[in-house]
């Protein structure tokens, strides 16, 4: 009796290579999904967050931005760290967090000036602020203060109005330059009083205020945090602030609203990121940021600034700044500016 023997099939070598390739794809599928699920499991944040100011160190939006971006990082549990990105009224800073990747650790601090003002009145400006960027919450609100010269025969909104109607004109309003904030809300205090006063622009907000303790003009209405220290030491008189009507920012210090009802011209700061920032981290950001603005230590720091904790969703930071767009619009008209 014959013995059958049974010879197994081998493959051929090139399809043993091709086994071998097929085995490895296989494998690096398997680690890359492995990773992505790990990556997608990872806590954010998970390193540190860099904060983009579009403003100079020592500006109120900076020292603003610092102090709620200590208490942020204990909030994430992670370290923020602010980078100034000054220049170009904020355009610089704002375009920085345009082109940064949209993974939630380039932020920005937002103010009005950078975001509602510049694209305004600047030709450069390529960003829109409506479209551009993801909207977390607001921060604060800052009002401007109404303050003019001691000696000055005033001491309400009221009675500067009626001073300079009884003038004819020939007071004069201060400024930070042409097209700034307090440019702007005066021109709308202005039209919304009805009376008229000589525009003196000056290189910067602290010229500005300062040209009103020296009498060389005679009022100014400007961030508060430019003007508060001033008022404390009896350099300048505060006559009212420019938010609304049941806003009570100052201890004591009635809102110009009372006078011209509706009137409203405050500045605002807020947290926004790159466009397609992710919706669970826009939240957990959302919800960090309101955490940090209860903090004593952030209300003790805005209190002394003028400024009022302003927690949001983005849908209410992104009605507000289309509100304030258009306010500072109607103002830019007013004063016939022209973007450059």
């Amino acid at each position: 009796m014959r013995t059958r023997t049974i010879h197994s099939a081998q493959p051929s070598p090139g399809r043993r290579q091709w086994l071998r390739i097929a085995a490895s794809m296989a494998a690096l599928v398997t680690l890359g999904q492995r990773a992505g699920m790990a990556l997608a499991q990872t806590p954010y944040p998970a390193r540190p967050v860099r904060l983009i100011v579009p403003n100079a160190a020592g500006s109120s939006v900076d020292t603003i931005g610092r102090i709620t971006a200590n208490q942020l990082a204990v909030a994430l549990q992670q370290p923020v760290v602010v980078d100034n990105r000054a220049g170009a009224a904020g355009a610089i800073g704002v375009d920085v967090t345009r082109a940064a990747p949209a993974d939630g650790y380039t932020l920005m601090i937002a103010s009005s000036s950078a975001i509602s003002v510049a694209p305004l009145l600047q030709k450069a400006v390529s960003y829109d602020p409506l479209r551009d960027f993801e909207f977390i919450s607001l921060m604060a609100v800052l009002p401007n203060v109404l303050v003019c010269h001691p000696a000055l025969p005033v001491h309400t909104p009221a009675e500067l109005i009626s001073f300079a109607k009884a003038r004819g004109g020939r007071t004069h309003m201060a400024s930070a330059g042409i097209g700034s904030v307090s440019h702007l809300a005066g021109v709308a205090l202005q039209n919304a009083g009805g009376f008229e006063s000589l525009h003196v622009p000056y290189k910067g907000g602290s010229q500005g205020v300062a040209s009103v303790v020296s009498g060389e003009t005679d009022w100014v209405l400007t961030p508060a945090p430019a003007a508060l220290g001033l008022v404390g030491a009896g350099r300048l008189r505060l006559l009212g602030h420019s938010m609304g009507r049941d806003a009570h920012p100052l201890p004591n210090v009635p809102s110009i609203a009372e006078t011209l009802p509706g009137f409203e011209f405050a500045s605002w700061i807020g947290l926004m990121g790159p466009k397609g920032l992710p919706a669970s981290i826009v939240e957990s950001l959302r919800t960090a940021l309101a955490t940090a603005l209860q903090q004593p230590a952030v209300r003790e720091a805005f209190e002394a600034n003028g400024a009022v904790p302003a927690p949001s969703t983005p849908q209410e930071f992104r009605s507000h700044l289309v509100r304030d767009i258009e306010i500072n619009r109607k103002a830019i008209q007013s004063a016939g500016i022209k973007p450059e």
